[in-house]
């Protein structure tokens, strides 16, 4: 059993040099005085203090700080108020705007111009005054301006009087500030590449102009040979150093090694390849985000950090053939927890592909939780599966599964092991209990790595992943002449009989972790069957996020301008911007089409 009594929380913390976006709420009004502005200014500003409770009481950062939110300091009635709102938002760090109104106002005098600010204006369904007619004109004005911004208007009437915030509004409302925050974060901040191309996998090529387009961030690179100089000279916390030697000690229980005995590490070199995992998993956070402890050692200048918020660790070849793999290092970052406590995990790519990297930094800001990353292996059929096996599928995986298999790391959150209601979750990092973290240890080995692959040995992380998991997996992919696209598939993780498991696993390397995926069926295009999910997928790389998110990474791709070539949303859940009707009465080509004109947030 995992001997985590004494596991703290980490409290809450910003771990990089960017400020935390605020939500600016902007109250617009009819500007007509003697008697019409006066009758609004009330329910104006409830409706803009409704939509700021509405926001703080559900939503909080992936640190797990309190999102804030900044009203403007009075009722918009033209653009002199509008000038002065907008030098508040630069003023208070406001990263995206929500407009709201009761009524008409004077659209192209009272809209948020900012071109690079996620927008979206909620006007009230009532009879009394025409909130819809301002929506509808002012829609139009971003629209005709090339300033997209998302449209949200209740589905019934309401009276002047009620301040309440009717369902469907509350879920377009949560749904952009959700999406527009993850916009707002990645703006400033870094990818950190640790070594280059791994393997020639095109994901691990970095192309800087979609990070710097359109995330708004810039790119670091940090040699490997880096690990190195740090490694003989010292430069970590040797306190922590100690502090972690001993908790892996207790907590990170060893596995089969199924090397050959030739290539078996003695006990003297196992324990060699722990203290380089544990120090290589301190550099790489240190580099990511910086260590003020590193200072007080005498080391300023790489106390400093990258301000990374995502990283990736090329690893094979050059790394992999004469030093213990980075798979302790990526599972432990990944994780939401290690020696130091319950924390926000981080997120680093294996093989440095960093288009996968985006995809698990995506699901991260929208939900807050830990992100699976996996290559996409192997489709099994009922049929296949019976013939090696003599046994089928049944249940939620009977029309076929995909093999989910990341070649020695993925977060211990994965394996399914902390729970809801009696049901497995993966949660954010300050709902995760002790006894939760020791029981995602207990679900885990680390076995010796397969020495045929990392010919310096190191630890690979092994666990099955539990079933009945609502998940979302995705993916983001260049295309020369295109730009980015965006796939999503949503399904959930399966259990299987363990004989089934057990041969299937065996056909492949047992020492990696598994996830049995089951991606929904619509029974049309790339969701016709799960064959078809495979065979239209990107890349060999994934990245799973625990619940379904499809229709929050739909909008979050509007914002940023990535189409999205495959998804298995319900139509009725996609919400993006209302420019996007002008392109075509088919959703997805109008995506594409929208995409390509506005171009990305930040070109």
């Amino acid at each position: 059993m995992a001997q985590v009594q004494g596991m703290k929380h980490i409290p809450p913390v910003n771990r990089l040099r960017n400020g935390l976006p605020k939500v600016g709420i902007r109250p617009t009004i009819d500007g007509r005085r003697e008697g019409i502005r006066e009758s609004l200014e009330q329910q104006t500003m409830e409706m803009a203090q409704g939509a700021a409770r509405l926001i703080t009481e559900n939503l909080t950062h992936p640190c797990g700080l309190p999102v804030e939110c900044v009203i403007a300091e009075s009722t918009i009635g033209g653009v002199a108020e509008a000038t002065r709102c907008e030098e508040q938002f630069q003023r208070e760090g406001v990263g995206l705007s929500l407009t709201v109104t009761p009524c008409w106002c004077y659209g192209s005098e009272t809209m948020d111009m900012d071109p690079l600010r996620p927008k979206a204006v909620w006007g009230f369904n009532g009879t009394e005054r025409p909130g819809a007619v301002y929506l509808a004109a002012v829609l139009a004005a971003h629209t005709q301006k090339g300033l997209p911004a998302f449209g949200i208007y209740g589905r019934d009437v309401q009276d002047p009087g009620d301040t309440t915030v009717p369902p469907d509004v509350k879920e377009k409302i949560l749904r952009f500030v959700t999406a527009g925050l993850a916009v707002a974060r990645m703006k400033g901040t870094s990818y950190l590449s640790f070594g280059s191309v791994s393997m020639g996998i095109a994901g691990s090529i970095v192309d800087e102009t979609f990070f710097q387009d359109f995330l708004g961030m810039r790119n670091e690179y940090v040699d490997m040979s880096e690990f190195i100089r740090r490694l003989d000279q010292n430069i970590f916390d040797p306190e922590e150093f100690e502090l972690a030697a001993a908790w892996v000690k207790d907590n990170c229980q060893e596995g089969p090694d199924n090397n050959r005995q030739d290539l078996k590490k003695t006990a003297g070199e196992k324990e060699q390849d722990w203290a380089v995992s544990i120090k290589m998993t301190m550099i790489a956070r240190d580099l990511m985000v910086g260590n003020p402890r590193l200072a007080e050692l005498g080391f300023p200048e790489e106390a400093l950090g990258h301000n990374a918020l995502a990283s990736g660790f090329q690893g094979q070849r050059q790394w992999t053939d004469f030093m213990p793999s980075a798979d302790f290092m990526e599972t432990m970052l990944n994780t939401s927890f290690d020696w130091n406590g319950i924390r926000q995990p981080f997120i680093m790519a294996t093989e440095n592909d960093c288009m996968n990297g985006v995809a698990m930094l995506f699901g991260h800001l929208l939900t807050g939780t830990s992100q699976i990353f996996s290559d996409v292996r192997t489709y099994w059929s009922n049929d296949a599966i019976k013939r090696v096996t003599g046994k089928s599928l049944s249940g939620i995986g009977k029309n076929g599964i995909i093999h989910l298999i990341n070649s020695g790391s993925t977060t211990m959150d994965g394996t399914g092991q902390q729970s809801r209601d009696g049901k497995p979750v993966m949660k954010q990092y300050w709902d995760i209990t002790r006894e939760e973290a020791a029981a995602c240890l207990d679900a885990t080995r680390f076995c010796a790595a397969n020495r045929e692959y990392f010919r310096g040995g190191g630890f690979s992380t092994t666990f099955l992943t539990l079933g009945n998991m609502p998940v979302t997996m995705s993916r983001v992919n260049l295309v020369k002449g295109l730009g980015p696209v965006l796939q999503i598939a949503e399904g959930h993780t399966v259990d299987l009989d363990k004989d089934i498991h057990t041969t299937l696993d065996k056909r492949t390397d047992p020492t990696w972790p598994t996830t049995w995926f089951a991606p929904r069926l619509t029974g049309t295009g790339a969701f016709s069957d799960v064959y078809s999910v495979m065979a239209n997928w990107g890349a060999n790389h994934g990245a799973i996020t625990y619940g379904h998110i499809g229709a929050d990474l739909i909008t979050l791709a509007s914002m940023l301008r990535i189409p999205v070539s495959m998804h298995n949303v319900p139509a009725k859940s996609i919400f993006r911007p209302s420019a996007w009707a002008s392109f075509g009465m088919e959703p997805e080509g109008s995506d594409y089409r929208a995409c390509a004109l506005f171009g990305p947030r930040y070109s």
